[in-house]
């Protein structure tokens, strides 16, 4: 092992914990300033891009449930028009809400003590 210098031994070389505290700034350099421009030139152009997408992505869960929507009444409508479809129901449409008989038949009303006989509940 080599002895130490004299100079270190003599205390002639300063130590950093003996130096008065410098606080030390922090430096800007040109390829830093560069990158950080174009960090922020990123950032800025995709904000219209990410705030289009969500946009699109909201809208198309709209359509999405309003296509739903629209099956599920189209469901009904084709029940309802297969239902129009049978002879016998469309008889008992027509007696119930229409008043008709067939010939030779007497048809009757019942009216209430309130006057007007309400129509069943299909018509």
């Amino acid at each position: 092992m080599t002895a130490p210098s004299p100079a270190v031994s003599a205390g002639a070389i300063r130590t950093r914990d003996a130096s008065p505290r410098r606080r030390r700034r922090a430096r800007l350099t040109a390829r830093a300033t560069v990158l950080l421009t174009l960090i922020f030139g990123v950032l800025a152009l995709s904000v219209a891009p990410a705030q289009m997408y969500f946009e699109q992505k909201a809208e198309l869960a709209r359509f999405e449930m309003q296509a739903e929507a629209l099956e599920q009444k189209n469901d009904a409508l084709a029940a309802r028009a297969e239902q129009l479809r049978d002879r016998a129901f469309l008889e008992r449409l027509a007696r119930q809400c229409l008043g008709m008989v067939k010939r030779g038949e007497i048809a009757f009303v019942v009216v209430p003590k309130e006057g007007v006989p309400a129509p069943p509940p299909e018509c």
